[in-house]
């Protein structure tokens, strides 16, 4: 049924037109929710330093994570202290007595209390993180607990209008926005003319051919009614082991021929790692694609008859209470087409009108 309704979000057919009366009740919400906030019937809450928030149309993973914490490494050479807020997907639910109490940390954080994403970005990135479902409130309290924050990240965010931005950027695959439907009749969780409202639109070309294969590869320069348009490609860098973080180049995997390679992901998209590997040159003998933000709470490894089993980043920190030395995370870096964007980012933060 899900490789069914990813085909028909693709392409449209029987099963999309018969949800499409529900994709009209999202749409309806969507649009009322955009209407509270146009008209002034309810008030976004506007934080002391600049917001970026990074975000996407297609449900599940189309790269931002690698697109944000390239985001960060760019702010922080340019003399920002960025922090980052999060829902915190996939963490365990807030206490009942204090729901409204956003989860802060810094370094080394518990993916089972600040979700998988949120503990890879500060884990990666040694920067501030807050979570909590109302991104407002966690911004309040990275401002109060991190006060050098001076530039707020807010990942995957684009739909939580109740926080104000300063600029909004989309992350997108090439699924493009799929047969254009919303949720459940197709894969968007706001109309595709959202595109045309952002800052920035980053095409992620991984696991693509040319620029000119990705649907909707938009090449207009910015102005006052045009996004930003940039493509990323997120390439392999070296390899880190889980359990004790040693850490070996690419080439160790090809060296060996003896060596049976395993791959597995835990991400909205699981055969974008598969394909990132194989265009490193590294050829799994066995995959597993496993749901997104897959909890690791039992090992699905042990049927892998494999000597190395590489996972991505974000499963990672996630797989050390496992104990398997056969883990490896891949490390990838996330390339931009477009060398004068945080350039481009910079001046605009810039340009920020303080609450």
């Amino acid at each position: 049924m899900k490789d069914l309704l990813q085909r028909q979000w693709q392409t449209g057919g029987w099963l999309s037109v018969l949800l499409t009366p529900l994709s009209w009740l999202t749409g309806a919400v969507v649009a009322g929710k955009r209407t509270a906030y146009r008209h002034g019937w309810k008030q976004p809450t506007r934080i002391d330093v600049p917001v970026i928030v990074i975000g996407n149309l297609y449900v599940g993973g189309t790269g931002k994570t690698p697109f944000l914490l390239a985001t960060l490494e760019g702010l922080r050479a340019r003399g920002w202290t960025p922090g980052v807020v999060s829902r915190g997907y996939g963490a365990q639910p807030f206490d009942k007595e204090s729901p409204n109490v956003p989860r802060t940390g810094q370094g080394a954080l518990d993916a089972a209390l600040f979700g998988d994403e949120p503990a890879l970005i500060a884990g990666e990135a040694g920067v501030p993180v807050a979570v909590h479902p109302r991104r407002a409130l966690a911004a309040q309290a990275l401002r109060r607990d991190f006060p050098a924050v001076d530039v707020i990240v807010a990942d995957d965010g684009l739909q939580h209008l109740a926080l104000a931005r300063d600029v909004e950027v989309i992350v997108q695959d090439a699924r493009g926005v799929g047969n254009g439907r919303l949720l459940p009749a197709g894969p968007l969780r706001e109309p595709a003319a959202r595109r045309d409202t952002v800052d920035v639109v980053v095409t992620n070309l991984t696991g693509t051919g040319d620029a000119a294969d990705v649907p909707d590869p938009q090449d207009a320069a910015p102005d006052a009614r045009h996004p930003r348009h940039l493509t990323m490609r997120l390439v392999a860098r070296h390899l880190r082991r889980v359990n004790d973080g040693q850490i070996r180049p690419l080439s160790w995997l090809m060296a060996d021929a003896s060596l049976r390679i395993g791959a597995a992901a835990g991400i909205g998209h699981p055969d974008r790692f598969f394909t990132t590997l194989r265009q490193a040159g590294i050829h799994p003998v066995v995959t597993r694609a496993l749901p997104d933000h897959f909890d690791y709470a039992t090992s699905p490894f042990s049927d892998m008859a494999a000597d190395v089993l590489l996972v991505t980043d974000k499963d990672a920190v996630k797989c050390g209470h496992l104990n398997d030395p056969r883990i490896w995370a891949v490390a990838v870096s996330a390339h931009l087409s477009d060398p004068t964007f945080f350039d481009w980012l910079d001046t605009r933060l810039h340009g920020h009108t303080p609450a």
